[in-house]
């Protein structure tokens, strides 16, 4: 993935709105041996084995289909960025115009009046474009961010029908998992077979 703003500002979103909805994923519950002792570290070890965890910032990052999606977007944002830039300055242009006549006493007062009347309402009717644009980039990102977590949520719902594990955390920047062992991280497996997934539907939609 590239390294640029703009995709770091959107995974850090994405991110986000992925931890939301990627809680839990529910498996079989664990057997509980009613004459167990509960401090017995036999008990402990046996009630917990089935909870793994893995890495959402890692999977973010590393999934094609989030660069894929983030340099679409980026290139979309990019051209309407451009835009209102040159409509911009070229309304600044004709502002900064308009006062050098005013100043050098080149037009009446009359045509100055009308003239800034006019260059009025063009500041507003770009200050109307430019929000409009500001929500297209907002609704393109929105929309990138939705289709990369419901298809990481998608993913995870049917690697637990297969893993059947009892819990699946979801651990960003060490929230909620401090400290753990390291073989309950299936972050590398995931991302693995997350890619190979979207590869193969890749190649099959480009045929």
């Amino acid at each position: 993935m590239k390294n640029v703003p703009l995709i770091l500002s959107i995974i850090a979103v994405v991110i986000a709105v992925a931890g939301g909805i990627l809680t839990v994923v529910q498996g079989p519950k664990s057997e509980k041996n009613p004459s167990a002792n509960p401090s017995d570290s036999t008990y402990v070890a046996k009630a917990t084995s089935g909870i793994v965890y893995i890495d959402l910032d890692r999977i973010v990052q590393e999934y094609d289909m989030a660069s894929d999606l983030g340099a679409v977007v980026e290139t979309r944002v990019k051209n309407i960025q451009d835009e209102v830039n040159r409509r911009g300055k070229q309304l600044e242009n004709e502002m900064i115009e308009f006062q050098n006549k005013l100043n050098k006493g080149l037009i009446t007062r009359s045509v100055a009046e009308v003239q800034g009347q006019e260059l009025q309402q063009k500041q507003a009717q770009f200050n109307e474009y430019a929000n409009q644009k500001n929500n297209e980039v907002i609704e393109e990102q929105t929309v990138m961010m939705n289709q990369i977590a419901d298809a990481i949520q998608t993913f995870m719902d049917k690697y637990n029908e297969e893993k059947k594990y009892t819990m699946i955390l979801t651990n960003q920047s060490g929230v909620p998992v401090i400290s753990a062992d390291p073989s309950l991280d299936i972050t590398d497996d995931v991302i693995a077979r997350l890619n190979e997934e979207y590869i193969k539907e890749k190649n099959k939609n480009n045929k």
